[in-house]
């Protein structure tokens, strides 16, 4: 099957509805993919009519992320792969970053818990249903979903990045920003050896010398 092909056939197992489009992606020939974008609310359903139809096939689980596309929401995009048909179809959906839920499909494929765990982590997608969203790569204290684009990095303030600063910035011409902190993250000059003397020990050093 062509990835046009593949991306229609999911459209049909879905019932044809007006709010699933199927399109291609990927760059070049050998390299492009069949696309489903679903509304949250069918995230599931496409998941498991991708495993289920006999046309597609997908028994494997590749993987699944998110994307922050800050004022658009979350975009969280899986990959299922067919063993037997070799052809894999990405399934993506949208949701909004203030109220980032979606259903999990750990009981459609078992491999997904560690994938929903992740993006639950680091981008604060919930996932209703899923058996134990603790985390997985950070400590249990710590607060914030650090590949969301509104996460202020502690580094960033420490040692400013190479490159441009931010999306739109460059080396030349380019505004900057005064480098944001997070709350209880203190200033370079406020500590470390970047900072200034106390009153008091600046009186001292002038008594020695």
């Amino acid at each position: 099957m062509t990835p046009d092909e593949i991306g229609a056939r999911l459209r049909t197992a879905l019932g044809a509805p007006a709010d699933v489009e199927a399109s291609v992606s990927g760059g070049g020939p050998g390299f492009e993919r069949a696309t489903v974008d679903v509304p949250s609310h069918r995230w599931a359903d496409a998941i498991r009519a991708a495993r289920d139809d006999a046309e597609l096939a997908c028994d494997f689980f590749d993987w699944l992320s998110a994307v922050d596309e800050q004022d658009a929401g979350l975009a969280v995009v899986a990959h299922l792969w067919s063993t037997t048909a070799r052809h894999g179809v990405l399934v993506r959906t949208r949701v909004p970053s203030e109220a980032a839920e979606l259903p999990t499909v750990v009981d459609v494929y078992v491999g997904a818990g560690w994938h929903e765990r992740e993006t639950y982590e680091m981008f604060g997608v919930a996932f209703t249903g899923h058996p134990d969203l603790s985390p997985l790569l950070l400590p249990p204290e710590f607060e914030g979903h650090p590949l969301r684009k509104d996460f202020v990095l502690a580094s960033r303030v420490a040692k400013p990045w190479p490159g441009a600063k931010e999306p739109g910035e460059s080396h030349a011409g380019g505004s900057r920003r005064q480098p944001m902190r997070p709350p209880g993250v203190p200033a370079p000059d406020e500590w470390g050896p970047q900072a200034a003397p106390a009153d008091g020990d600046e009186t001292q050093d002038a008594g020695e010398e």
